[in-house]
């Protein structure tokens, strides 16, 4: 993890950095500081938050116009309405 900043985070993976915006990446806006930097980096190009059951890959944090992202609510728990699954 780079920075936490009241706009969104950013996650420095492979000496690259990237933006995850809150309005583009929801899951985050709630999260607290530890649940954020608890990630998960999987062979080198997918991340994994187990605390927020949010996965994101590499390629959909690099472009997010060609991979949209979308939002359902958690099943069979109650959640934030922000919180989601990625």
């Amino acid at each position: 993890m780079s920075h936490i900043s009241p706009f969104g985070i950013w996650v420095l993976v492979g000496g690259k950095e990237y933006f995850l915006d809150f309005e583009q990446f929801p899951w985050f806006r709630g999260a607290t500081v530890a649940q954020i930097h608890e990630v998960e980096v999987h062979h080198a190009r997918h991340l994994r938050w187990p605390a927020l059951d949010v996965d994101l890959d590499l390629e959909r944090m690099a472009d997010r116009t060609r991979y949209p992202l979308v939002s359902a609510p958690r099943r069979g728990r109650s959640a934030p309405k922000a919180a989601a699954r990625g």
